[in-house]
């Protein structure tokens, strides 16, 4: 009798391990309002959060982003000699096709390429974890983002009628991004754009779509063809201490050199942000220009932004 308490006690401890941080209450306000909007049953709504499962290591992962690494750790991360020479070899694979969409977007292909390299290694690595579970678990199991994550999972129920996309089956990465392009289902049903002009988009399998549409959502964000993205630059001693936590271009070149920052070449008039990258033991510095700031608008992290540009750069070298 004793065995059977224990064991008894020890299922209830499993079920609260598993569904006791789930928000009951927000689950059932989504149902409702879910049904309600989309003008479905309530219970076809419950029916699919009830195959949906809570999945502990997701909290885990979405807590320690790699953008909360070092400018150093990270960019060793991405730019290799390996990710470079793949780059290269898929810009030959896809050449036509990045042509196209490089000649009508205004995005030089050597973005289109390092995005994919970031996002998902040119398409080898979009994501293990199902798309349902991932968003369901951000949803209702991590409060200080759950209002983005629920608009989230409203989405991808959508996108799953509109798209090729199995609701129970569709996987991504651990915060439910989707694809070649890692998109979120909001900007899956914003921004994807088949290549073919057809009305169904298929980011998970076809890669003429996904260059399409990470191409399409550069360009809506205005990205300028032939504008420069990033440029490092010298901090001199005595520099004038300067709020540098935003990122979207507001002041001159010239009104940084009058403070101290030092670079040669660049016409005084643009505009430009300054970034400051944390190498451990030292920091660079970089002016930002719009095209910076757009990159940022695909992932928030000036990491992100920064390795986007310059694995950019050595794969359009090694191309040359």
């Amino acid at each position: 009798m004793r065995r059977i308490s224990c064991f008894v006690i020890f299922l209830w401890f499993l079920f609260f391990k598993t569904f006791g941080q789930i928000d009951e209450n927000k689950v059932s306000r989504f149902i409702l309002n879910y049904s309600k909007t989309q003008d479905l049953k309530v219970e076809a709504v419950r029916a699919i959060l009830d195959s949906a499962k809570y999945v502990p290591e997701i909290i885990e992962r979405i807590s320690r982003p790699a953008e909360d690494i070092s400018w150093k750790r990270y960019r060793n991360i991405f730019i290799t000699n390996e990710r470079i020479t793949k780059g290269v070899t898929f810009w030959s694979d896809y050449e036509s096709t990045l042509n196209a969409v490089s000649k009508d977007s205004g995005v030089e292909i050597e973005y289109l390429v390092a995005i994919l390299g970031v996002e998902t290694y040119y398409g080898e690595k979009k994501g293990g974890y199902k798309v349902l579970d991932a968003l369901y678990t951000l949803a209702f199991g991590y409060p200080k983002r759950a209002s983005f994550f629920t608009k989230e999972l409203g989405e991808f129920i959508t996108l799953s009628s509109t798209q090729n996309l199995d609701l129970y089956s569709a996987e991504g990465s651990y915060a439910g991004a989707i694809g070649y392009c890692q998109f979120m289902p909001s900007s899956y049903r914003a921004y994807a754009k088949s290549f073919d002009n057809s009305k169904s988009c298929d980011l998970v399998n076809n890669v003429d779509d996904a260059i399409m549409s990470a191409a399409n959502y550069l360009k809506v964000h205005k990205w300028k063809n032939g504008g420069k993205v990033a440029i490092q630059v010298q901090k001199v001693s005595n520099v004038i201490n300067l709020n540098t936590n935003y990122i979207k271009p507001k002041n001159t070149v010239q009104y940084f050199m009058e403070r101290g920052y030092q670079v040669e070449g660049q016409s005084m008039t643009d505009l430009v942000s300054i970034i400051e990258l944390d190498n451990e033991i030292s920091k660079e510095y970089w002016m930002g220009f719009s095209n910076f700031y757009v990159l940022t608008r695909y992932n928030h992290s000036p990491l992100y932004a920064m390795v986007v540009h310059q694995l950019a750069q050595e794969i359009r070298i090694l191309k040359n």
